[in-house]
């Protein structure tokens, strides 16, 4: 490995917000993804296991189309192109070069890096190749970048983090930190910041204009995105504004000026959730799905929970119903007639209680007064042990057994 390689593959190549916003994300998904369990009494976890077996099909989809329709770049495919993706790996230090394919995308300039079982994958289009094919060097960016994804283990940490990913001006935050910090890793791969700069222009202004694009005038389009409505699209989105990224990148060693956020932008991005994980349609959509999914799991399990616990406060209300039926008995071996009779006063009607009564045999009842089991009733039945003392069970003839707590079940 050469000096020049030593030195790349040392680099931190890290964005300076990155670690940090990292750090509160994992503990804010954590926290989530532990009281989502929690709160659904791990049945979160069955449809979680669920969730991945579908998340394994779908990116198991992606891996076969590119297996059976892309070219994979190897020593006999494209060999110049695999000698660019074994020579950035080295510079960044990775242990293993991973497979790499020459997609066709119909005229889309990008590139991505995916992972499937551990195993990592770089996918670089043929559009993008072939517009810097009078600049091959600029494509090295495109290659380190990706790499970055890999060496920072974005894409191994993307479903533990997805809870903060959604959440407001942090789930964007983070994306856009990583982004940062990918072009770092694009730019150590570079032999200098214009030529990484001239990768990146290809994105603005296409296959063939980017030759002739002046990269000081473009990066001095960077003074507008100080405004309301180019700030507040900004922090709402997971990629920074393209003339930023290249500002960044031909000042590698001094914090470009750019302009300040607008302050009124921030408030109003505090309202609106990101959705935009990647950058791309389907991530949007796989976010929605996520969502979805997770709602219409923690909703009823949440709905449940609160009725059990509403169940649970009205067996509370009847012990002291027990307490008087049992003195009761104590005192002249027989059950009573009536609540009134063992000395109990029965509440009046309220949210959770609408009446406690006394049936035959010293069944004390508690009907119930809130949805969804308004009506229903809880039935405390006393037997004798033996020692001859009075012992309650809780149970319900009418009350779904989801609801009833445990100690009502049979």
């Amino acid at each position: 490995m050469s000096a020049t390689t030593q030195t790349a593959a040392a680099a931190p190549l890290l964005y300076k917000h990155e670690d940090t916003l990292f750090s509160i994300a994992l503990v804010i998904s954590l926290l989530l993804w532990a009281a989502l369990v929690l709160g659904t009494l791990g049945i979160a976890l069955v449809y979680g296991l669920l969730f991945f077996v579908a998340y394994l099909f779908a990116q198991s989809a992606l891996i076969s189309h590119l297996r059976g329709t892309a070219t994979r770049i190897t020593v006999e495919q494209f060999p110049d192109l695999l000698e660019r993706i074994v020579d950035c790996s080295e510079r960044l230090g990775l242990a293993h070069v991973p497979d790499a394919y020459l997609l066709h995308a119909g005229g889309v300039f990008n590139a991505f890096a995916t992972r499937f079982l551990g195993r990592h994958f770089i996918v670089l289009y043929s559009d993008v190749v072939d517009a810097l094919e009078s600049e091959p060097d600029a494509l090295n960016f495109y290659i380190g970048h990706e790499l970055g994804h890999i060496r920072r283990n974005h894409l191994r940490w993307g479903w533990v983090l997805l809870p903060a990913s959604i959440l407001p001006l942090l789930g964007a935050a983070y994306s856009r930190a990583r982004e940062y910090t990918c072009d770092l890793h694009g730019l150590a791969c570079c032999r200098s910041p214009e030529i990484a700069a001239r990768g990146l222009a290809a994105l603005a202004a296409g296959g063939r204009r980017w030759k002739s694009m002046n990269l000081d005038k473009y990066v001095g389009q960077a003074g507008d995105s100080g405004g309301f409505w180019m700030s507040f699209h900004e922090l709402v989105a997971g990629y920074p504004w393209l003339v930023k990224r290249m500002a960044r990148i031909l000042s590698p060693d001094q914090s470009p000026r750019l302009p300040s956020r607008n302050p009124f932008a921030w408030i109003l991005a505090v309202f609106v959730p990101h959705v935009g994980v990647g950058g791309s349609g389907a991530s949007v959509l796989v976010v929605v799905a996520v969502v979805g999914i997770l709602a219409a799991i923690a909703l009823p399990a949440y709905h449940d929970y609160t009725t059990r616990a509403k169940i649970s406060a009205a067996v509370q209300q009847g012990t002291p119903a027990e307490n008087a039926v049992a003195g009761y008995y104590t005192r002249n071996n027989g059950v009573p007639k009536s609540l009134d009779e063992a000395g109990f006063a029965p509440p009046a009607p309220g949210p959770i209680v609408r009446a406690i009564t006394l049936e035959s045999r010293g069944v004390i009842r508690i009907e119930l007064a809130f949805t969804p089991v308004a009506g229903n009733s809880i039935l405390l039945v006393p037997s004798l042990n033996e020692q001859k003392q009075i012992v309650w069970k809780c149970t319900s003839r009418d009350v779904p057994p989801k609801f009833l707590p445990q100690s009502c079940r049979p």
